[in-house]
């Protein structure tokens, strides 16, 4: 799975959103040793922590996206900062 900064922003549709999860799931299943949370608990308890602070990942990646603005991007972009997020 591309997890660069700009693997994300082709999600503009809901099937490309269902697309991304596809391939989120499947990055899991081979790659758990890069998640940070790798369970239920641990990656909605992230979830909710990056949804706070996504503007700051926006701020430092120099990207032009207001967080306030639902879209499938920044619902993409939240679920792959979770991955990680400590």
């Amino acid at each position: 799975m591309d997890t660069s900064i700009e693997s994300t922003a082709k999600i503009k549709t809901r099937q490309d959103f269902v697309i991304f999860l596809d391939q989120l799931l499947t990055d899991l299943k081979t790659n758990k040793s890069h998640w940070e949370n790798r369970d239920l608990e641990s990656f909605l308890e992230a979830l909710s922590r990056y949804t706070e602070d996504i503007d700051g990942f926006y701020l430092n990646t120099k990207q032009n996206v207001d967080a306030d603005e639902a879209s499938w991007k920044v619902l993409a972009d939240i679920f792959m900062g979770a991955r990680i997020y400590e």
